[in-house]
């Protein structure tokens, strides 16, 4: 029996107790904490405002994605810390836990008075949220999507862990419709008054939801399962790193090209206001038709690689997203049209979405149980860490220096060519390819 199959269900052992309310519960609240911490990237020319009054409209734009960036400081604590909580004690303390704290921060962030109110306590107060924030997220991703791979039956993996990206996707096309409603409801005096913080309240208004289902969920980590193990690998940690080696190396790679591209992407309603000049109706709108796009594409992936493998669902749409991104761009940039920013960016959202799915549950497959959450969280965090808070800052940076609105597609094409070619090199892991080449599998 192969290591994916002893750290995971066998087979003939899935779960039974295990359906969709379970992945409904883990799915729903990662939905509300994504949809809490991207929520600031789409007003982050409002909150530049509040907080980092300036008389350069850049200088404030700056110190507000700077702030943006702070919340992936915390990212790799909060993945070690609670991801290592959810192997011991379980995944769904460790869900819960990082569910509450971030209620805490997403409200101290819609409550703050502004700088005019009580100076350089404000942005201060917004600065720690946010690290806070983020120390919250980095330990939701891991015990999230180990909890939706083991709970679900093999051939099911798939689709089951596809609903992590696809929640993201869903919080920030909810986040963005928020924006919608809020700039075709509000004039920028209003939204730069008060306008953003009601859609950071809807998403505290959400949260005792979000708590209720997580308190209900079946667990799928037993201490007779993991102490043996677990006390090896504690008394061994860098024997298990060293073992494992391969993968973080891959998956760090991939998270990278993939978070370049989500955060980018998330970028590209300040993009279309601030570079483009788009009015702001159309510029939320392009996210909300992006990230809808995406969501059907992250539950697609799943579903296909569920059926002819992870390996081919990660590389191919992977490759087509490298060759679309600069004609893409180039269309937006030159025509400035409500076609070419929906369709266009609502392509490479629906390409670029399919092949993470894949890989998120190839990685699932690949750690060990006795791992799986905290491996999974900081390999995570530390790709998000190191670039996610950063995209927004250097494709600003980039359209600053160089004038050239044309400066995202060439940070994408970079990131989009470097996790294909970590793709290329993952093993794979789909029970509907390895059980062919093992056919005694069986617990």
């Amino acid at each position: 029996m192969s290591k994916t199959e002893l750290d995971g269900h066998s087979a003939g052992k899935a779960l039974p107790a295990f359906g969709s309310r379970a992945i409904l519960g883990a799915t729903v609240g990662n939905m509300l904490e994504f949809y809490d911490f991207i929520t600031y990237s789409f007003f982050a020319v409002q909150i530049g405002h509040t907080f980092f009054p300036s008389h350069s409209e850049y200088a404030s734009l700056m110190l507000s994605l700077a702030t943006f960036g702070a919340g992936f400081v915390t990212r790799p604590i909060g993945g070690i810390v609670i991801g290592s909580y959810s192997d011991r004690v379980g995944r769904r303390p460790a869900m819960i836990l990082s569910f509450v704290i971030m209620g805490f921060a997403i409200i101290t962030l819609a409550v703050t008075p502004s700088y005019e109110t009580i100076g350089i306590a404000a942005p201060i107060i917004v600065i720690v949220a946010r690290m806070v924030q983020g120390f919250s997220l980095g330990g939701e991703v891991g015990p999230t999507t180990a909890y939706l791979m083991e709970a679900a039956e093999p051939g099911r993996r798939g689709l089951a862990v596809s609903w992590q990206p696809a929640s993201q996707q869903i919080a920030a096309t909810a986040g963005a419709f928020v924006g919608v409603v809020l700039s075709e409801s509000m004039d920028s005096a209003a939204l730069d008054a008060y306008g953003w913080r009601i859609a950071f309240l809807l998403g505290a208004v959400c949260l005792p939801f979000g708590l209720w289902m997580r308190s209900g969920l079946p667990e799928t980590v037993h201490g007779a399962e993991t102490d043996a193990a677990g006390i090896q690998a504690a008394r061994k940690p860098i024997g298990v790193i060293r073992a494992n080696a391969r993968i973080i190396i891959l998956a760090l790679l991939i998270l990278a090209s993939g978070t370049i591209n989500t955060y980018v992407t998330q970028y590209m309603t300040t993009y279309a206001e601030n570079t483009l000049h788009i009015a702001a109706d159309l510029a939320f709108a392009t996210t909300v038709v992006g990230n809808g796009l995406g969501i059907a594409a992250a539950l697609y992936g799943g579903w296909l690689s569920d059926r002819f493998g992870r390996w081919p669902v990660m590389v191919w749409p992977q490759l087509a997203a490298l060759l679309l991104t600069y004609p893409v761009f180039l269309w937006i940039v030159d025509s400035r049209s409500a076609m070419a920013l929906l369709g266009g960016f609502g392509l490479l959202s629906l390409v670029g979405s399919i092949p993470y799915s894949a890989f998120y549950v190839a990685l699932t497959e690949n750690l060990p149980k006795r791992i799986r959450g905290s491996a999974f969280a900081t390999i995570y965090a530390v790709a998000i860490a190191s670039f996610g808070g950063t995209a927004q800052l250097i494709v600003t940076w980039l359209i600053h220096a160089t004038g050239n609105a044309l400066a995202p597609a060439w940070y994408m094409l970079f990131a989009a060519a470097v996790g294909l070619g970590a793709m290329v090199m993952m093993p794979e892991t789909a029970p509907v390819k390895t059980v062919q080449q093992e056919p005694s599998r069986s617990c």
